[in-house]
């Protein structure tokens, strides 16, 4: 087991450990690479979201996947792997293989105070909703204003599962890691979830700013972040780790596009509709209440 924000175990199940995630790496791989050339255009759907390009094709992609916890997103951006990393700073791109060694993960406090904002829910559901996602992507923000409320008041709120985001900033979307600077560094000071509404709700404003920081130090400021201790967080890129982190975590458990979803044994991409959602999470909830794993697919 390797420990952190999000650690991943080697057992038959994943699940949510006090305030940390806990996710089993999908067991079994499918060969086939994502896209057939590194550089092959790829037509955006609400279905699929925005694509990834692989500029080195990982074989880590459609696989069953036995993930506890649940993230909840459907439309995707994607980019290749390799850009992706670079646009987060990464010194390299991890290699993908049929059985991925662990990504090393932050511990430290501010890591860990981030880790625990980004999670809603009561601390004794047994069913993870847990969403990979990206602030500058068009089809997140789509599952964002369509189905985000819904599934807050019909589940996190009545403590049936529990909530997670999961950072997978992509490369064609130049402000996304400074976004995700912005809410996790808001969460160091448990105001993710009013940072993650306000940057949705502007996304609009900020996605094609050269310098977007004004707007998100505004919204900081807006949701009663204490300005100097945002202020060094994000200039000193200390929720950076975390966020890189992440990413890799979400690759490798097989996330290629903006927002994907796992929801007991389902993975859902795209700004899917919430009845899709709905279905998937009651039927995961049904096997909790059974005490019977949920089919993989």
């Amino acid at each position: 087991m390797v420990h952190g924000p999000w650690s991943v175990v080697t057992m038959d199940h994943g699940l949510w450990t006090r305030d940390k995630l806990a996710i089993l790496m999908p067991p079994t791989v499918d060969p086939a690479p994502i896209c057939e050339h590194p550089l092959r255009a790829v037509a955006f759907s609400p279905a699929r979201g925005c694509p990834i390009f692989f500029s080195h094709p990982p074989a880590v992609l459609h696989t069953s996947f036995r993930v506890f916890a649940v993230l909840s997103a459907l439309a995707a951006c994607t980019r290749s792997d390799a850009s992706a990393r670079a646009a987060a700073g990464s010194v390299a791109a991890s290699s993908a293989s049929a059985a991925p060694a662990p990504v090393a993960l932050p511990h430290d406090s501010i890591s860990d105070l981030a880790d625990r904002g980004r999670i809603a829910g009561d601390s004794t559901a047994s069913v993870w909703l847990i969403m990979a996602s990206d602030f500058q992507c068009p089809f997140c923000k789509q599952w964002h204003d369509e189905s985000f409320g819904r599934i807050m008041h019909n589940y996190v709120s009545t403590g049936k599962i529990r909530l997670a985001y999961v950072n997978y900033p992509l490369s064609i979307h130049p402000n996304a890691v400074p976004a995700s600077e912005a809410a996790m560094c808001s969460s160091v000071q448990n105001k993710f979830w009013p940072m993650h509404d306000a940057l949705f709700a502007t996304q609009g404003k900020w996605e094609s700013m050269r310098d977007p920081s004004p707007v998100f130090d505004s919204l900081a400021k807006a949701i009663g972040d204490d300005p100097a201790a945002y202020h060094v967080c994000v200039s000193k890129h200390l929720t950076l780790p975390l966020i890189q982190a992440d990413h890799d975590r979400a690759r490798q458990a097989g996330a290629r596009s903006t927002p994907t979803f796992f929801i007991g044994g389902t993975m859902l991409e795209g700004a899917q509709p919430y009845a899709n959602f709905q279905a998937a999470i009651d039927s995961a909830l049904a096997h909790a209440h059974a005490g019977t794993p949920a089919t993989a697919r």
